[in-house]
């Protein structure tokens, strides 16, 4: 059958830095005023996640789109009970995170952001010590063990210890730990971040395979092309808050005329966005500063011409075009105004 997911108004607010936070990058930061005239202290407050909703169906790929700091690993965080929310609940299945902690890890595996591995134990010592962690017997484990080096490519590997490894054999093997007791939900943060491209579609094989078991699978990414291949649905959030939701389809479908064209001129006016507004097939255009200028349209490349003698009539100088096509990116352009991977 599966197992679900399903989040309540989740808030997180720390009043420390958090570990690894790089400075909040992403997130909305707020001092909160003394009550009286007199000088106090400005209280830290850092809003990770910001009243966030969402369900996940049972047996579907599921991902977490946003830029580093935009609430995505502490979204994960609450799910795997590393960490405890300021008010909302979460639910594995039928079981509150952090009211029934014990019941939802058994249903869990966890892939961090950074491999975590005992560096004095061999692969195939992580793998059977995390098997027994979780009751299985020893001829259990030594044939789960077996059968997950050779699908992550590590059997020559197996007695070696961790520490000669490289950075994508330790995120193999961190996957292959966290499937080693066949959990119903698998969390991968950030799995493909830093891999070599044949690793990352070993990965997503091996992501796929273990779908088709029926297992539910969380992702956490801000790679593109990874979420548009292997999400069911996704949300898309920034500053700890969901901007958008839905399959890759539906939501690349909203964005408005399909393409965008980022424009840069040696200045922008209200006069140019106007002028560029009349041209054909264009159904919006904006402008963050006085240098760039977004434009979306039906079309990428025969607007080109257009624009340019719009602008040159108008007195304006075009220095750079660059034009993308309807994607996951282009989609969160439009809702935030930047990158995914800002």
């Amino acid at each position: 059958m599966g197992i679900g997911i399903r989040i309540e108004n989740l808030r997180k607010v720390y009043d420390a830095p958090p570990p690894m936070a790089g400075g909040g990058a992403g997130f909305s930061f707020a001092a909160v005023r003394p009550a009286s005239k007199e000088k106090s202290p400005r209280k830290f407050e850092l809003v990770a996640l910001d009243g966030v909703s969402f369900e996940i169906r049972a047996g579907e790929v599921f991902g977490l789109l946003g830029p580093n700091g935009a609430g995505k690993s502490t979204t994960i965080g609450v799910l795997t009970t590393r960490t405890q929310p300021t008010s909302g609940r979460a639910f594995i299945g039928e079981y509150d995170v952090w009211r029934q902690q014990v019941q939802a890890k058994r249903l869990i595996g966890v892939v961090p952001q950074r491999p975590n591995l005992d560096f004095a134990l061999t692969a195939r010592e992580i793998l059977t010590f995390h098997g027994a962690y979780f009751g299985q017997g020893a001829r259990v484990r030594a044939r789960r063990a077996d059968e997950l080096l050779e699908k992550f490519k590590l059997t020559d590997r197996a007695t070696h210890m961790v520490r000669t490894f490289s950075g994508g054999m330790m995120q193999r093997l961190s996957i292959a730990r966290a499937m080693m007791h066949d959990p119903e939900v698998l969390f991968l943060d950030e799995p493909s971040a830093g891999l070599d491209p044949q690793t990352r579609l070993l990965l997503w094989e091996i992501v796929r395979d273990y779908n088709r078991l029926g297992k539910t699978i969380v992702l956490t990414t801000h790679y593109m092309d990874e979420a548009d291949t292997l999400c069911d649905r996704l949300a898309i959030i920034d500053h700890g808050r969901i901007i958008s939701q839905g399959t890759p389809a539906e939501l690349k479908a909203t964005i408005p005329g399909g393409y965008l064209l980022r424009l840069r001129f040696d200045r922008v006016t209200e006069e140019l966005l106007v002028d560029l507004k009349k041209l054909p097939g264009v159904t919006e255009v904006r402008s963050a500063d006085q240098a760039f200028v977004d434009v979306y349209a039906d079309r990428g490349g025969p607007l080109i011409g257009p624009i340019v003698n719009t602008a040159q009539a108008a007195g304006f100088e075009l220095r750079d075009v660059h034009i993308a096509e309807p994607s996951l990116e282009t989609l969160f352009l439009h809702h935030t105004g930047r990158s995914l991977r800002d």
